[in-house]
């Protein structure tokens, strides 16, 4: 396969395949893998434990240290329960608009990342250009901290990551980091009438769920009104919750998850180890009730903050590129902070806007993806 593909045409191709995260991502890093292949690009992967998914990345230009990552996550939401106008895994053009899952979030930027690389070849760059997309961002970011890893012992080693989520082009150089926990509250069913005899899961789950009203409360009146993120201060949070089985009956089992933005200013492990000792301490109180009565933890994920860095490479490149002088954070969380923990400089900068990411009809504009590809172009001259 040595055709070579426009960002559009791109962008169609890995818009049709339903990579929603409960699922296998292989019949695209399969595609990608042999389109890339038939350009001259050697490609590797990591697999999640399952082996049904997996990231994939990619070199080119020079075997030296020094280039530049583009990173996107391959991975979408689902559709389920969304009402569609058009067929969400069929890209549709209205009215300047492409409407499907993912061209928004992330596939609109995997396209033009995918498409510059193959330039990248083709051209013969002198700065090393190097694809990263990952599996299983949007249940957590936890596919690239492993490829990150194999990116380190793999390929020659790259000094920053442009990390190409939606921000209307714009320049973001900080964002919130977080830590999500699987709960699971074993209580003691007993008659709600002697209910001081049993431990009701779902009143002990509630304990932590006020202690988490409490700690929002806490960090609201402490929060800094310079600070550039809304809100300016770490949130707790729990969105889903089921447990119970009759009203009159303490509930056996609580479930839910329980999730962490904080500050990039603050230490995730010290929210995590502050969350965890309040678990210890709930629990402790239902083993006095009953012995056998347990909260269950699974940690879901933990993604480091983004922090601006002084003069950073990253941020520098990008605004070269595309004629900002200012810059942003976002409470939401990436794959940057990832890179910069592992030591790269990053930065956020992609096309489409967050605000139509998760959406039914999700769309990014044509005006969007022409900006993004004009990017690029940039990047490839600033590359040779």
């Amino acid at each position: 396969m040595n055709q070579v593909l426009s960002p559009r045409e791109l962008l169609t191709i890995l818009v049709a395949f339903p990579t929603v995260s409960r699922d296998s991502n292989l019949d695209l890093v399969d595609w990608v893998a042999e389109y890339l292949a038939g350009h001259g690009i050697e490609t590797a992967r990591d697999y999640d434990g399952s082996g049904k998914k997996a990231s994939i990345y990619a070199h080119v230009g020079p075997e030296e240290a020094g280039g530049i990552v583009l990173s996107g996550h391959t991975d979408v939401v689902p559709v389920d329960g969304q009402t569609w106008d058009t067929d969400p895994f069929e890209v549709t053009e209205k009215d300047g608009k492409l409407y499907g899952r993912g061209t928004c979030d992330m596939k609109g930027f995997d396209a033009l990342a995918i498409w510059a690389v193959v330039e990248a070849k083709r051209r013969g760059v002198v700065r090393p250009m190097q694809l990263a997309l990952s599996r299983d961002e949007e249940i957590g970011c936890v596919g690239a901290p492993p490829m990150i890893e194999r990116m380190k012992g793999h390929l020659p080693r790259a000094s920053l990551a442009i990390i190409g989520e939606p921000t209307d082009m714009g320049i973001i150089n900080g964002h919130k980091g977080g830590v999500g926990f699987d709960l699971h509250f074993r209580g003691f069913e007993i008659h709600s009438s002697l209910q001081d005899r049993g431990v009701s899961a779902i009143m002990e789950a509630a304990r932590l769920i006020q202690w988490c009203n409490e700690q929002n409360e806490a960090s609201a009146a402490r929060a800094d009104p310079q600070s550039p993120f809304d809100p300016p201060f770490s949130t707790l949070h729990v969105g889903v919750i089921e447990g119970g089985t009759a009203h009159n009956i303490t509930a056996k089992d609580c479930t839910f998850i329980l999730s962490l933005r904080a500050l990039p200013s603050e230490d995730v492990g010290e929210w995590r180890a502050k969350i965890l000792a309040e678990i210890a301490r709930i629990e402790a109180g239902m083993k006095r009730i009953r012995p056998e009565a347990e909260i269950r933890v699974n940690p879901r994920w933990d993604v480091p903050g983004l922090r601006a860095e002084d003069g950073g490479e990253a941020e520098s490149l990008v605004r070269k590129l595309t004629g900002q002088n200012s810059s942003g954070v976002v409470s939401f969380g990436t794959e940057a902070g990832q890179f910069q923990a592992a030591g790269y400089s990053a930065v956020v900068c992609g096309p489409g806007s967050i605000a139509q990411a998760h959406q039914a009809n999700e769309f990014i504009t044509m005006e969007q993806f022409r900006q993004g590809e004009a990017f690029m172009e940039k990047l490839l001259s600033e590359a040779q």
